[in-house]
This record gives structure tokens, sequence and C-alpha cells, in this order.
């Protein structure tokens, strides 16, 4: 039995194909091993959302190399897609294969030295089948792959192509099997996830999908991946503040705060627009944890449009930031815009927001203090004899248990917070 292992960069898309590709790979007959293990394979499944994700997938297939010098390297995944000459210029990788390819990947994993078919002519959604996760709690699942924007910065929709959505009924069977495998929690994903069903015959909608999973409580909790401003709709907010099984967790891509910096970077919606929508997301999930990603030191970014981010991010009850420092990916129209800034700029700039993010944080996790919420158990640590949990808004817990009450719900009393987790104890102890 040949011993394989996996390794994973990026988003939770790439996370759910991983999971995906070690089922296949275990039903094909190999043994599934950890990265840092003797390994007859090795497979980096790569991210190229910036030029140090690219750097740190050629770090890790040279590390691979030197922890199993004869074993077969193999990258995949977004950089293999769009910059598969570069890594096949490597001379410790033996094969390279698009992320069309991981469909396959028990097949060609060893029959072939490179293969990355062309993405942007795929059409249709075609999604790793999954039954199983590592993380014996949650689990993702892939509704939709692919992206339309084109926004200036990203290379995304080169690499994943357009987009495409998982029929209605795969999905919802999709969810299925993962919550009679025990899984208490299914976090939708996607690239594009808000362009969810328009591509379907009938079109549908996100909105669509997650009312029937909600209608018919085919998992105890549902969570909603990364969903683009423009595309949260006000029947998607309705529904999530009527139902008892969507957690009131939102991620929202802001990027910047300024409308000339948002033209810039091609994305459809105004500062003044995000205000409002954050407004309308708050009354009607006051309890909601939205987070929202920026872009530090965008191409031309000048002091005082930095400064109009941070005075927007003042008006807004976000409840984390996700900071990316500018970096200039190769392909991307923003990568050929004057007023590229100097990196320690960028890198000042991201701290700055990294503050910001840090006091939202705080004084969200702050609010619940004294409250009782209902809390997923994901792991004990024995030398604490603490479970760690994650409430439906998305606080991690911590209190007092035992081994029993992983994968329940149970019911926590919040009793304090330190910006990274609070800290509780469990007044009920749920199914």
């Amino acid at each position: 039995m040949k011993r394989v292992a996996i390794t994973t960069l990026g988003c939770k898309t790439n996370q759910y194909e991983s999971a995906a590709m070690i089922e296949q790979l275990e039903r094909a007959g190999y043994q599934v091993v950890p990265f840092d293990e003797p390994a007859d394979i090795c497979i980096i499944n790569s991210c190229t959302v910036t030029a140090r994700t690219d750097a740190e997938t050629r770090r890790l297939i040279r590390r691979a190399r030197r922890l199993n010098p004869l074993a077969r390297i193999v990258a995949t995944g977004c950089y293999a897609q769009v910059a598969s000459g570069d890594l096949e210029r490597m001379p410790e990788l033996d094969g390279v294969l698009g992320n069309r390819e991981k469909q396959d990947i028990s097949l060609l994993l060893e029959s072939t030295n490179h293969q990355v078919s062309d993405i942007s002519v795929e059409r249709e959604s075609q999604p790793l089948k999954l039954t199983s996760f590592a993380e014996h709690t949650r689990a993702f699942l892939q509704a939709q792959n692919g992206c339309n924007s084109f926004c200036s910065y990203c290379i995304v929709p080169y690499a994943r192509g357009r987009s495409r959505s998982v029929k209605l009924d795969e999905v919802l069977q999709g969810v299925r099997d993962l919550a009679e495998n025990g899984y208490r929690e299914v976090v939708l994903t996607g690239i594009h996830l808000g362009a969810y069903g328009l591509d379907l015959t009938p079109a549908t909608s996100l909105t669509g999908l997650v009312a029937r999973i909600d209608r018919e409580r085919i998992v105890p909790r549902l969570r909603i991946g990364s969903v683009e401003p423009n595309e949260l709709s006000d029947e998607l907010l309705d529904l999530m503040s009527s139902s008892s099984c969507i957690c009131p967790h939102l991620h929202l891509p802001l990027q910047s705060g300024c409308d000339t910096v948002l033209e810039r970077m091609g994305r459809r919606y105004s500062a003044g627009f995000f205000r409002d929508l954050t407004a309308r997301a708050t009354t009607a999930l006051p309890d909601a944890f939205i987070g929202a990603d920026l872009i530090a030191g965008f191409p031309g970014e000048s002091e005082a449009e930095f400064k109009e981010t941070l005075k927007l991010l003042e008006q807004l009850q976000l409840s984390d930031l996700h900071v990316f420092p500018y970096s200039s990916r190769p392909g991307t129209k923003a990568a050929g815009m004057p007023g590229q800034l100097p990196g320690q700029i960028i890198k000042e700039r991201a701290a700055i927001l990294r503050k910001v993010a840090d006091l939202k944080k705080l004084e969200f996790m702050e609010r619940f203090i004294g409250r009782e919420m209902e809390g997923l158990v994901q792991g004990y640590n024995r030398k604490t004899s603490e479970c760690n949990g994650l409430t439906s808004n998305y606080l991690s817990v911590r209190f007092a248990g035992n081994p029993e009450m992983i994968n329940r719900l149970l019911t926590v009393r919040l009793l304090g917070c330190n910006g990274e987790y609070c800290s509780g104890e469990a007044v009920f102890q749920g199914l």
C-alpha cells in the first residue's frame, strides 16, 4: 500500500477538494499520511491569490523533496493551473495537475507527469465527491466553482474558470450524506457563492438553495461562506433571521472603504452601499458575526484614500477583518497599474488595519459575556480537561468538559474573553 501525503494552501474550496482527494485516494487503496511523515507520493494543493502563496507552494515542494528524496512530488491547485510552466521547471517536482484533473487524481497521480486542461472552457460544475471530513464535527461542501467578476487584482477567474453551480439536488444530497455521517454543521463554500444557481436550468439562487436546506431541516447547523456584498439579498437576510439552523454569520469582501479605490479594483458597489448593507444585516441579525476582507496598499492608494477606509470602518459594526497586504500578481490588471506602493507603506497600512480588526473583534466578543449560547463541541484537551467549541455566531469558546461532549450541541454560558476565544461553562448538555 503506497503512502500519500497532501498539504493544502488557500481557501475553503481548496480544503474541501483536498478532503475529497483524500477520500478518492483511500478508496483507490492508498494510505494517506501526514505531510511531515515518510511518503511515496506527496501532493501540494496550491493557492495563487498572491505572489507570497506562490512562493509558499515552491517552498513546500522543496520541503517535500528534502523529506522524501525518492518520492513522487506532484503539484495541483490554482498555482499549478495558471503557471504550470513555472512549476514544471522545478527540478524537485515530478508532476503538475490542473484543477480539473483533481477529479481523477487517483488515476492521474502516477500515470502522467503534467496535465493541465483549459479550465476556461468548463461550463458545468463537476464537484469532487465527499462524504467525510478530517474534522469530525463540521464539514465544508462545495456548491459552486469559478468566478465571472475579474476584479483587477484577482487571478482566481483564470485559475478556476467561469462560474459554475452544482445542481441543486446534488448539493442537497451532499448535505444529507454529511449529516448522515454525523456532521452537525455544514459550511456551504464556493469561489463566487453569491452567483449560485444563475447558470442552472431552471435558474435558482443561493437563497433558494439555503431555503430548501432550512425547510427540510437536513442538518442541525448550516453556515454560509463568503458572499459578495452586492449579492447579499434582503430575502436571504430575512431567511437567516427566521431560521433556527442557519448560523448568524456573514463574511463580506469589502476590500476598500474608498469609492475611487473600489472603482480601480473593479468592485461593483460603493462604500455607502456597504455601510447600508451592514446596517440592514445587523438589524436583521443583531448577534451576527460579520467579517470582511480588506486589501492594504492597493496601487495608487493615497493617504487620503486610506483614511477614507479607516473612517468607514469606524462606522461599521464588523466583528473581524481579514487584512491582506497588496501583492502584485502577474496576469492581473492591477499588476500593470501606475502607483505601485513601496512595501514598507503597504506593511504599515496592513498593521493599522489589523489593530482595528483586533479592537472590533474584542468589542464583539465582549458583548456576549454573561450570555448563554449554543456551542458545537469540536475537541477536548486532556492536559487542561477543557473542551473547545464554536458558537453559531462564530465565537471560539473553551470550557471544562469531557471527551464524550465532542460533536454535541451544548448550551454554554460565556464568562470572559481575550480577543481570541471566550471562556465559559456548559449549562446544558444537548444532543
